[in-house]
């Protein structure tokens, strides 16, 4: 107490503003329309990201187990690129396929920055990660059931949707969580790049403007956001799981 007085009357009344900005926990109007708007575009490019991301994955997973050794589809050649691809995707630091792809991101959407320009470098990221979470997961299939599907007289393509997809739905949901928090850590990391979103608030109000309302109220916004849907996802597992 003594140190705050002795700072108050030799800095005056910018000290009090900025003391009182930095430890005041309660954010005000502008600041929660600051928090919300921001919250906002994360949610749009984490939400969006996560579905092309998913589409993209669930085919890229299928040829990943269909096309290995004693796959449906084996194909050493196809399994080969396509699995040096996924891995050298996901070997890059998120932080610099952002600027390794750029000149595509802008080629494709028209911007390199911004939500809009994020969704690209996101789904890049993000694809190769869950379609390996989707071969875990179809790996996972009994194959006592794959043997009878065959023996049954089951196309190739009979077992792709009526067996693997079905079998393997829970273990696919229930990635849902981790790739959705990863997508989300991702869009953080954007922020600094002019990426939009709560990662953007967060560092150049929050950090660099020294407003430690904005900080940790967008952090915890993250934390309440990605607990709530990680809720979610458990409960519709839970009640998908059949064993």
């Amino acid at each position: 107490m003594y140190n705050l007085i002795s700072q108050l009357a030799e800095n005056g009344v910018d000290y009090c503003y900025n003391y009182c900005c930095y430890y005041t926990f309660i954010p005000g109007p502008s600041r929660f329309s600051l928090l919300m708007t921001a919250f906002g575009q994360t949610l749009l490019m984490v939400l969006l990201s996560a579905l092309i991301s998913y589409l993209i994955a669930i085919p890229l997973g299928i040829l990943l187990v269909t096309t290995r050794k004693g796959g449906i589809f084996q194909n050493k050649a196809v399994n080969f690129i396509l699995g040096l691809v996924v891995n050298i995707l996901r070997s890059i630091p998120f932080f610099l396929l952002m600027f390794f792809i750029m000149p595509f991101t802008r080629l494709l959407t028209g911007a390199a920055i911004g939500v809009g320009g994020m969704i690209v470098p996101l789904v890049v990221a993000s694809a190769p990660f869950i379609a390996r979470i989707i071969e875990t997961a179809l790996l996972e299939v009994d194959k006592g059931l794959l043997e009878a599907a065959k023996s049954m007289g089951s196309s190739k393509f009979q077992i792709i949707y009526k067996l693997y997809i079905p079998e393997s739905l829970p273990a696919v949901i229930a990635s849902l969580g981790v790739s959705v928090v990863t997508i989300t850590a991702f869009s953080a990391v954007a922020g600094f790049v002019n990426g939009g979103g709560l990662g953007q608030l967060a560092q150049q109000l929050g950090h660099e403007g020294n407003d430690a309302v904005i900080l940790f109220s967008a952090i915890a916004i993250l934390v309440v956001f990605t607990q709530l849907f990680q809720m979610g996802v458990l409960a519709l597992y839970k009640k998908l799981d059949k064993k």
